[in-house]
């Protein structure tokens, strides 16, 4: 392997170890073992493991966000836009993509690395609803004051509710908590109700 394929190698193999075992318990060595390789090898090609699940956590996160942009891109109506962009978002219905997040956010703390990169990433989707909602107030089709202030409450709550959905799968159902972040948002850009319904037909 050249050294980049090396690397993305070695960021493959942690991917799969976090999956399985949470960002909080991949070790050097876990990933070592997955590779069949020394942990010389992984120390090798990154300074630190908080580098290692930096880097991980980015490419699985960023993946989700280009295809979300695509999605999103390929269609010319705002309000279908935004609902677009609820049906790729949602994930509640993703239920290792949001565990990872939520390991990302409690790990955050105590691993700079992977702050600031699941920092930028949470900008990056709070600077795709202010587009999405930017272009729905320049058509006239939606209201809203401060795009802003109104994509963070958006991401917000959807955050909130796909932890719960995941995390206490029992007390709060994944349509239910995507059905009910599609109505606030109606609410927030004064949109009638059922204007963000889902295009995929999953929810009712």
């Amino acid at each position: 392997m050249t050294p980049g394929e090396r690397r993305a190698a070695i960021v493959d193999a942690t991917l799969r170890v976090m999956v399985r075992q949470g960002i909080a318990g991949t070790t050097v060595r876990d990933v070592a073992a997955e590779m069949g390789t020394s942990s010389g090898l992984i120390h090798h090609y990154f300074a630190s493991m908080d580098e290692l699940l930096a880097e991980a956590f980015d490419r699985v996160a960023s993946d989700d966000l280009a295809r979300t942009a695509a999605a999103v891109a390929s269609v010319h109506d705002p309000v279908d836009r935004l609902s677009v962009f609820f049906d790729v978002y949602n994930r509640a219905g993703d239920d290792w993509g949001m565990q990872l997040w939520l390991d990302a956010w409690a790990e955050a703390s105590r691993r700079p690395a992977l702050q600031q990169t699941s920092k930028r990433l949470n900008e990056a989707w709070q600077s795709l609803v202010v587009s999405l909602i930017g272009d729905g107030v320049d058509a006239g089709v939606m209201t809203c004051d401060d795009p802003d202030a109104a994509a963070w409450r958006i991401i917000s709550l959807l955050d909130g509710l796909a932890l719960q959905a995941v995390a206490h799968g029992d007390l709060v159902a994944t349509d239910d908590a995507t059905r009910w972040a599609r109505a606030y948002a109606e609410d927030e850009l004064a949109l009638p109700r059922g204007a963000l319904r889902s295009k995929t037909g999953h929810e009712t």
